[in-house]
């Protein structure tokens, strides 16, 4: 096959970041994407619905002209969040989700929750108003292994959540391990999960190839291949919850090559492509558009996008490095070439 014709997908994890960044970060996405779910992770967080109207408007002062691109806005949960704020949520129209950080579990999550019975009055409104809850699925405890801390999040945080609140609509965002699949798989028709490009296409060695790779860094971490391949699996199967989210996060190559290095990997420029090598690697590439274009828009009770986007099997070069303002960015596969292009979106 040398060319695939789908509905346009929505991507429903992005770092969209903010100011100067977005004219890169902005117009990568709705390249290939109609809607994405936007993190409220910004340095002074989104914690209430006027700052994500008042970043919405920002976004959309990047967008092409004529463009139907929809930023789908989100708030920061922190200890202190009001039940009120939710109420403001559902009313706004354009703020869809609330975001989950545990505290210190990954970038500009300082902000985050300390202790997940501290937010139970929101988070049963949450349950009440039928919001979804995006949950970064890892413990911050450094007593627990960096590889283990999505399972034990499982374990210790989101399974007693989800007795207490059966009817919590929840995102477990950028799943990295079988038990996470496995956890979705067998849990209610009311849990999620994205899955990234760089989960479904690289383990952990990528972070150690010939030395230490710090643009192959991300939270959670590239795990074991037999994680990989879960993934892979989940994402290829017949299970309608599981759909794209990128957590595409632009970081500076200067704050990457450093001697602490912060987590994130820039996707955005070709993640659909990426996501199309790795269904294609897994001989499953007609099951794309099930993953891409129908299970997130569902979940979220949101319709099928109308448009249509066309790939086309090209070899397009990625360049080595991306301008963004006066940061200089090191893309996903840099220097490298995407087997796929993106040809038209009708």
């Amino acid at each position: 096959m040398d060319q695939l014709t789908i509905i346009q997908p929505d991507d429903f994890h992005v770092h969209l970041r903010d100011g100067a960044y977005l004219t890169r970060t902005v117009i990568d996405t709705v390249k290939r994407f109609a809607r994405a779910i936007v993190m409220p992770n910004l340095n002074l967080p989104v914690t209430t619905v006027a700052l994500a109207g008042a970043y919405r408007q920002r976004i959309q002062a990047y967008l092409p002209e004529g463009c139907a691109f929809e930023p789908l806005m989100t708030l920061y949960l922190t200890d202190n969040t009001p039940v009120d704020e939710i109420r403001r949520l559902k009313g706004s129209g354009y703020v869809h989700a609330v975001k989950y950080y545990p505290a210190g579990a990954t970038t500009n999550s300082d902000a985050g929750v300390s202790a997940i019975e501290k937010v139970y009055d929101v988070i049963e409104a949450l349950s009440e108003l039928h919001v979804p809850l995006l949950i970064h699925g890892e413990v911050s405890d450094e007593k627990v292994d960096l590889f283990d801390r999505e399972a034990v999040f499982i374990d210790q945080i989101l399974e007693p959540l989800l007795q207490r609140y059966p009817g919590l609509k929840t995102v477990f965002e950028h799943i990295t391990t079988r038990e996470a699949v496995e956890y979705v798989r067998e849990g209610s028709h009311n849990l999620a999960a994205t899955i990234t490009p760089h989960h479904l296409l690289f383990n952990r060695n990528a972070l150690f190839e010939n030395g230490i790779r710090p643009h192959h860094y991300c939270r959670p971490i590239l795990k074991a291949e037999h994680h990989r391949e879960a993934l892979v699996e989940a994402a290829t199967g017949d299970c309608p919850r599981f759909f794209l989210g990128t957590d595409s996060a632009p970081h500076a190559r200067r704050l990457k090559e450093t001697a602490c290095g912060c987590a994130g990997i820039y996707s955005a420029h070709n993640a659909l492509e990426f996501y199309a090598e790795a269904f294609e690697d897994a001989g499953k590439l007609p099951q794309l558009e099930q993953f891409a274009s129908r299970n997130g828009a569902g979940f979220y009770g949101l319709p099928v996008n109308q448009f249509r986007c066309t790939l086309v099997r090209n070899g397009e070069f990625i360049p080595a490095a991306l301008d963004f303002g006066e940061d200089t960015v090191i893309p996903l596969r840099a220097g490298e070439s995407c087997r796929w292009r993106l040809a038209t979106n009708e």
